[in-house]
């Protein structure tokens, strides 16, 4: 027996099949300048006759934002284009916040403002719309093979959590199952999924996605994108890495002094970023003591006219020290399947180079990756972190799904997990940015 419009079963609650679902086609609309406009996916797209929530509120009346005149709305600091797509839209609430059933968890590698996004869901799904059953899956996707291990979070249970580095909930690097990860969801009564983390967690959350709309289920999937490098597709940046280039400004001050302090002094630090350099970069502009930075996007040699071995003598010889930063993945193809670090591949080639033209030098290497990644979230981080988690919550209620959130020139959006996760984000080295990094550093191009 089908519900009536404006109310919920108890098996749509829990995000039991419900019925035949329609074939969802892409809605792309093209704009002028060659700007393309994609709709983001909608549990209306797949599941036919999707009811609405019996009090029929919209999500400008969960702001508090539903009675007011429009031209108060929009002489706020509030964007006015938004509110008046939403208003005309009617944005309603699809989810009895009673009904609800979410579960958070967080995958991939530590990033400070894990436990301010966790806290931010919890209490916003609590205050603004009811929500009493929130879970944290523990361990990252593994956790679901063992969800007895769950653990039930409150307002309560989370309040002081954003004081602290890592995440509450632990982490896990392990590929998702995602079958069994869709039929344990099914099972525990959850229809909103919150997942965390960096570029390999969403690939995995759009994989269960696909699962859940395949499997016709009432089950809203939310990508909450966040990690130090920075190497995510579309959005602006991710939550953590402004909290992370502050953080490495420790690191390098420590290698500027132990290298004034030395003959010849080099202090080499390595910083975070596989396949982009974003933070070494930034932390680089922050800080102004550094004289070389070496990124994967920008390709060097040691040796000859124009190597990083020759700028470095010309350094120590005009200041007497330098400092180096050097990202995780840099110098690919030169370091060698024996070293898993090229930090310390560098340092060793450094110091074999000074040491066969015999002139004195006094290097330290710094690798500061594992406390950067464990610190709690700094201000600016923890404020962006609230607006993302809102974000995430109002589009899962308004029954979006396979959706991720973050800013996009600078207005916060809801992105298609799918547009997010096909390509990853790296440094432009035709951009300002770069450029201006060159003139801070005045190092030259090492064009290979």
């Amino acid at each position: 027996m089908s519900a009536e419009r404006g109310s919920t079963t108890d098996d749509e609650a829990r995000g039991v099949g419900m019925g035949r679902c329609m074939k969802r086609e892409a809605m792309i609309n093209t704009g002028e300048d060659g700007y393309l406009l994609e709709d983001v996916p909608h549990l209306s797209h797949y599941i036919p006759h999707l009811p609405r929530a019996s009090q029929g509120a919209s999500i400008l009346d969960v702001l508090g934002l539903g009675k007011r005149p429009f031209s108060d709305i929009v002489t706020d600091n509030i964007l006015s284009k938004i509110f008046t797509w939403m208003r005309q839209m009617h944005v309603q609430v699809y989810f009895e916040g009673g009904k609800v059933g979410a579960c958070i968890v967080t995958c991939g590698s530590l990033c400070p403002g894990i436990n301010t996004v966790i806290r931010e869901l919890v209490c916003g799904l609590h205050h603004m719309y009811g929500v009493a059953k929130v879970i944290g899956i523990q361990g990252g996707y593994k956790g679901f093979q063992c969800l007895g291990t769950a653990v039930t979070l409150t307002p309560q249970k989370v309040n002081d959590i954003h004081k602290c580095g890592g995440s509450i909930l632990g982490t896990g690097h392990d590929a998702a199952d995602t079958v069994a990860i869709v039929d344990c969801i099914q099972q525990h009564g959850i229809n909103q999924l919150y997942v965390i983390g960096g570029l390999g967690t969403m690939r995995d959350a759009a994989s269960i996605y696909e699962e859940i709309e395949k499997q016709c289920l009432n089950v809203s999937v939310v990508g909450i994108p966040g990690t130090i490098d920075n190497d995510i597709g579309v959005i602006d940046k991710s939550f953590g890495f402004d909290s992370a280039i502050q953080e490495a400004q420790k690191a390098i001050r420590a290698a500027h002094v132990e290298a004034e302090s030395g003959e010849n002094g080099v202090g080499l630090v390595k910083l975070m970023g596989r396949n982009s350099g974003f933070i070494a970069m930034y932390a680089t502009l922050a800080s102004r003591d550094v004289d070389c930075c070496l990124i994967p996007e920008s390709l060097f040699y040691l040796e000859g006219k124009g190597g990083l071995f020759e700028f470095m003598e010309q350094r120590l010889r005009q200041d007497g020290h330098m400092v180096m930063v050097v990202a995780e993945g840099a110098g690919q193809g030169l370091v060698p399947a024996s070293f898993s670090d090229v930090g310390i591949w560098l340092n060793d080639k450094i110091k074999e180079h000074f040491a066969k033209k015999k002139i004195v030098l006094n290097l330290k290497y710094i690798d500061p990756t594992y406390m950067i990644g464990a610190i709690p979230s700094n201000a600016a981080d923890n404020v962006y972190c609230t607006l993302l988690a809102h974000s995430a919550i109002h589009g899962a209620m308004a029954g979006y799904t396979g959706f991720a959130v973050g800013p996009v020139n600078g207005k916060h959006a809801h992105i298609p997990i799918h547009t997010l996760i096909e390509k990853q984000r790296q440094v432009c080295l035709a951009d300002r940015m770069w450029a201006r990094l060159l003139s801070s550093t005045n190092q030259p191009s090492f064009r290979v």
